[in-house]
């Protein structure tokens, strides 16, 4: 298949914004698949890399060759020199990835160009989520989507599933089953503003658990062996030593279970998110005397010989309790009483926690979905910050000013310190306008980023803040997202670094 193709493909989806359509478009260009392109093809129009990271970044794709006049690049030829380029390591690595790149964008049309700088890029907005993914896999290799997505649950990945599906159908769907030490797609939350509307939406008793910032972990425990995986499936076993030895410990054969990570000080609150990545990111070297890290339990999807994943919330909560002790799972009760829930609420926060999840009893572990059965809430923080600058957008957003420059205003030097971008919270009204808006105070532009006078106010809520090098500030925030534009603000009305600084616990 020529990358032609899936540029074309690509191009439509991002045209339209209907989920029909777009799960059409995808089917017609997976049945023109070959089975060993099928997995490579499902990457690139989910926006991924099969080789997950290959080292290449915005510089390197700032500078494009001139287009080919006729498509001939094959979908085995840039996926072959992807591998190619993620191998590059050494002295001289740097403008030697740029070699191969340009290489490979100097073979392509330019349809083809802007298909793959956007895909190097991790700018490929084109609402091809895994949902719509699956869905496609299931319309080309005419089988049911339900099935694929348990399939997809089940192993973790779309492409093996698009592979199996295309080739053997619903029996090739069939032989994926949960296998421990295996890691299969985490249960996802939605979200409500508050308690209340949390329970509102469950009508019924729920458990009420503690939400930790901490890190995803998935324990895979079988033959007395602990293997640990992160929420995006990466195996961390080698860096958590505390943790292998604490599940070690436990009364149990063979199990699956979801938990989270985190480090915490020794009166039992939080460290900064940072802290807990850290660890989770490198293998504690001998010698060295690293921040600890608790784990918590609060699921569990395979116990003994006895898949779990179908029962109801209620039962699998009882299988853990007599599996796990009490300092090993998440702190929680059981109620119907939003008040006594509200309560548990404010004492998580108190204890510097993000908030908690509230999970219905009846429903089974939809891994890999954001479905209704759990609900997360947390306090909403919001600040007036000024937009220094935009990004141009991709897919959808191609001609509008999208991922907003946010700043926060410096009393000491009388300008602002960036805090970060966020493009989520943008409709289509509030992109055109901004877009407009932001045209007309524009100060410089190039191929990019407009910068613009720092007039425009915008109320953005956001999940905490971190530390981060990257900014002058040396802080970011988490999650940020559009509310609304203050246009009754001057900028000398937003929100100060210091007010930042207050509202951030993780900062202290």
């Amino acid at each position: 298949m020529l990358i032609a193709e899936i540029a074309r493909t690509s191009a439509a989806v991002a045209g339209t914004p209907g989920r029909k359509a777009k799960v059409a478009a995808l089917a017609e260009c997976l049945r023109g698949a070959e089975p060993d392109e099928a997995a490579i093809v499902v990457a690139y129009l989910s926006g991924e890399l099969p080789q997950r990271q290959i080292g290449v970044g915005y510089a390197a794709l700032r500078d494009v060759p001139p287009p080919a006049a006729e498509p001939s690049l094959t979908v085995r030829e840039v996926d072959a020199a992807f591998g190619e380029i993620g191998a590059v390591s050494g002295p001289g690595s740097v403008a030697r990835r740029r070699e191969l790149v340009a290489a490979v964008l100097g073979r392509a049309t330019r349809p083809e160009q802007d298909f793959l700088v956007r895909l190097l890029s991790g700018e490929l907005r084109q609402g091809a989520l895994d949902g719509v993914m699956a869905e496609a896999i299931a319309a080309a290799a005419g089988v049911k989507a339900a099935d694929v997505r348990r399939a997809v649950m089940l192993r973790g990945a779309l492409g093996p599933v698009a592979v199996a599906a295309l080739a053997d159908g619903a029996g090739g769907l069939r032989a994926f089953t949960l296998e421990v030490g295996r890691p299969v797609k985490p249960m996802l939350a939605a979200s409500a503003p508050s308690v209340e509307e949390a329970f509102a939406k469950l009508a019924a008793d729920a458990a009420v658990e503690w939400k930790l910032d901490g890190i995803r972990a998935q324990v895979h425990v079988t033959g007395g062996e602990v293997r640990v995986f992160t929420r995006t499936l990466d195996d961390i076993t080698a860096r958590l030593p505390e943790v292998v030895a604490a599940v070690r410990g436990l009364p149990v054969r063979d199990a699956v279970f979801d938990g989270e990570v985190i480090a915490l000080r020794p009166d039992g609150s939080p460290y900064p998110f940072q802290v807990t990545a850290a660890r989770t990111a490198t293998r504690t070297e001998k010698g060295t005397e690293p921040v600890p890290l608790a784990v918590f339990l609060f699921d569990v999807l395979h116990l003994d010989g006895t898949d779990l994943l179908d029962a109801p919330g209620a039962e699998r909560g009882a299988a853990l309790a007599r599996a796990v002790p009490a300092e090993l799972r998440m702190p929680r009760i059981v109620t119907g009483d939003p008040a006594e829930a509200k309560e548990f609420f404010d004492d998580a926060v108190a204890r510097g926690h993000e908030g908690v999840m509230v999970k219905s009893l009846d429903t089974p572990y939809t891994a890999g979905r954001r479905g209704a059965g759990w609900i997360k809430v947390k306090p909403r923080h919001t600040l007036d910050l000024v937009v220094l600058a935009a990004e141009w957008g991709h897919g959808r957003r191609q001609g509008f000013l999208s991922n907003l420059h946010l700043g926060a205003r410096d009393p000491g030097s009388g300008g602002f310190v960036m805090l970060g971008k966020t493009f989520k919270g943008l409709t289509d009204e509030l992109l055109a306008w901004q877009t407009k808006r932001l045209r007309e105070l524009a100060v410089r532009e190039d191929d990019w980023v407009v910068h613009v006078r720092p007039e425009l106010v915008v109320e953005i809520a956001f999940d905490g803040v971190q530390h981060s090098p990257r900014y002058p500030g040396g802080i970011a925030l988490r999650f940020a997202r559009v509310l609304r534009y203050r246009e009754d603000k001057t900028p000398a009305e937003a929100d100060t670094i210091e007010t930042v600084q207050a509202v951030a616990p993780v900062l202290d």
